[in-house]
């Protein structure tokens, strides 16, 4: 098999993207997309034909999380698959991915001359995010400023080309924070219930008598036969 590959390119918007599982559920399914991305080429239309058993060499996952992993990802709609009679057919969605260019006798492992001009720093890769997320709900305040919410704050306090909807999302982080450490209503007038009834002079002066005349609540004997 030819090795030659250019460079390619995965955007921060898979991992945006990702967001939405938890735990190491993201980082696996991560691990096996870049197994299929091994395999699916741009002149292909990053189609790949692949068996389970080779994403297991390639990641070392377990069979039974790869089939999780390849679930989660084509409920997402980022690699979408199709069986087929020898293994399942994988087509990685190209909204996840920038151009991949071709490169004639360029090797996978050849490092590449540095070129400062086009080399994004950290902060720009956020600020494209959030770019991406104000334009995606343009017109949307609302949802816009939901889905900025779910940025970590630090790159949300740090931005200063979307000073605007960046201060309402770290607001909506901060309501939905308080939220989250808020208690029941329904436990809260449940509590200040029991309190009223324990504060009040005639339940007392009830409660005491049953006690000391072994009664329960009802005023009946206590571990006595009724009939």
């Amino acid at each position: 098999m030819d090795t030659s590959r250019g460079f390619l390119f995965i955007t921060y918007k898979l991992y945006h993207h990702l967001s939405k599982l938890e735990g190491e559920h993201k980082s696996h399914c991560l691990n096996v997309f870049l197994s299929v991305m091994k395999y699916a080429w741009k002149k292909n239309g990053y189609e790949a034909r692949l068996r389970h058993e080779t994403i297991h060499k390639d990641t070392g996952l377990c069979r039974t999380t790869i089939k999780n992993c390849l679930s989660t990802l084509n409920k997402l709609n980022v690699v979408k698959s199709f069986r087929g009679k020898s293994g399942k057919t994988y087509i990685v969605n190209e909204v996840f991915l920038k151009v991949e260019k071709l490169y004639e006798n360029v090797k996978i492992a050849v490092k590449q001359p540095y070129d400062s001009r086009f080399t994004a720093t950290l902060k720009e890769q956020y600020n494209n995010i959030i770019d991406e997320i104000i334009g995606k709900y343009k017109g949307d305040k609302e949802n816009t400023i939901n889905e900025l919410a779910t940025l970590p704050l630090p790159d949300l306090i740090g931005d200063t080309k979307n000073v605007y909807y960046c201060k309402l999302a770290i607001q909506r982080k901060e309501e939905l924070a308080r939220q989250k450490n808020l208690v029941d209503p329904r436990i809260i007038a449940r509590e200040l219930k029991k309190i009223s009834k324990e504060t009040n002079v005639r339940y007392k002066e009830k409660r005491d008598f049953n006690i000391r005349n072994n009664l329960d609540y009802k005023g009946n004997p206590i571990g006595k036969n009724k009939d």
